[in-house]
């Protein structure tokens, strides 16, 4: 059985992108827009895509995350369509995890030296 379950998949040609909802089981609460991006790319082979995470949404008493996605194939179309914040968050969000993967190893490379 697969992680992501397929709810909604729909070509909107009019704004010119692909309008993915889909459900990740067992991942409630601990799922994270840029991990949910990628598990997306993977799952439907979109790595030459923009992918726009619009919202994650949790179920309570269930352990099911529903997420709608947003599939460009040109950037300057998805800043056109897309809320100016919601790039915004996203470039935060690869800034904090850039730097927490910096800052892991060169913990590495100390203990290393240490040893």
């Amino acid at each position: 059985m697969s992680i992501i379950e397929t709810v909604s998949d729909v070509n909107n040609t009019f704004l010119s992108r692909r309008e993915l909802t889909c459900n990740f089981n067992g991942l409630g609460g601990k799922l994270k827009k840029l991990e949910a991006v990628d598990m997306i790319t993977k799952e439907f082979k979109l790595s030459n895509k923009i992918i726009i995470p619009i919202i994650l949404r949790n179920h309570s008493g269930k352990t099911l995350t529903t997420g709608t996605f947003f599939v460009y194939d040109d950037e300057n179309l998805a800043k056109k369509h897309v809320n100016p914040i919601i790039f915004t968050r996203l470039e935060k969000a690869k800034a904090k995890l850039a730097e927490s993967q910096k800052s892991e190893e060169t913990t590495e490379a100390k203990s290393e030296e240490a040893t």
